[in-house]
């Protein structure tokens, strides 16, 4: 694991409620993860995600995987779990806007904590938004108190790659990112066996390295303007972030970061 003390959830649901989160969804859109719907697509694969089924999605943002499942998955409800008052607002709207109100429910918590109850749900649902989450085996602890036994965990999330990242190289990283720690997949499925899970399948979806040009094309190609105006045209920021992206493309280069996807069963 690697950790910045500094960052707390104050700091994340600042990013979420400002310019940074609007700077993510203009480059990545409302699927807030690499790789998009085909991630998504995956996962649910992946996981076995069953038509009629009942899920929650932690950290679920503006709703963006629960209307995926609902729409290309047929699960019956989703309930989303947040602790950004603004994502969770925004979150309801999108959902009224679109129909989909009688299937997805939202809930403002803290996942450690999300006092939803036990046992009643087929899976928990997440798409690269863990990193951003505290106490990780607490988080995993209620995803496997929520769910029922044969329940699924199934996640993506940035993690540590097989390539050992430096302590320097650790804390720019997490600090841009506003990530309070992140783990190695083997650090996951060590929560998820003590929290009396099994992990059935684990591993590096390859997409890291390959999307971050993407948007950095995007940044500096296509939608400039549209990026400088979420930041006030501040345009030393702007290079500051590019700066940054690049960073973080140069570590997952050389294997120090990846998209892990990880799906367990409840025993």
């Amino acid at each position: 694991m690697k950790s910045a003390p500094q960052i707390h959830l104050s700091n994340v649901q600042a990013v979420y409620s400002g310019a940074e989160g609007k700077l993510w969804e203009l480059l990545m859109g409302e699927q807030i993860h690499l790789g998009g719907l085909q991630s998504s697509l995956e996962l649910a694969r992946c996981a076995g995600i069953a038509e009629g089924s009942r899920g929650v999605d932690f950290c679920c943002c503006a709703g963006a995987g629960l209307k995926f499942l609902v729409q290309f998955q047929k699960v019956a409800h989703m309930t989303g779990v947040d602790a950004t008052p603004a994502m969770i607002q925004l979150g309801r709207q999108r959902v009224a806007a679109e129909g989909l109100a009688d299937k997805i429910t939202f809930v403002e918590a803290n996942v450690s904590d999300c006092g939803l109850p036990p046992g009643q749900f087929d899976f928990v649902w997440g798409e690269d938004a863990w990193c951003y989450v505290e106490d990780k085996r607490a988080m995993i602890t209620e995803a496997a108190r929520i769910v029922k036994a044969g329940g699924k965990i199934a996640f993506t999330d940035w993690m540590l790659g097989p390539t050992d990242m430096t302590d320097t190289e650790a804390a720019r990283y997490l600090t841009f990112m506003k990530f309070p720690n992140v783990l190695s997949q083997a650090e996951y499925r060590s929560h998820l066996e003590a929290s009396g899970c099994s992990a059935q399948l684990a591993q590096d979806t390859g997409r890291f390295a390959s999307q971050m040009p993407l948007y950095l094309d995007m940044l500096e190609k296509q939608l400039t303007y549209d990026a400088l105006k979420i930041i006030g045209f501040d345009t030393a920021l702007a290079a500051e972030l590019v700066g940054e992206m690049k960073f973080i493309q140069s570590l997952a280069q050389a294997g120090k970061v990846i998209q892990g996807l990880i799906v367990a069963e409840k025993c």
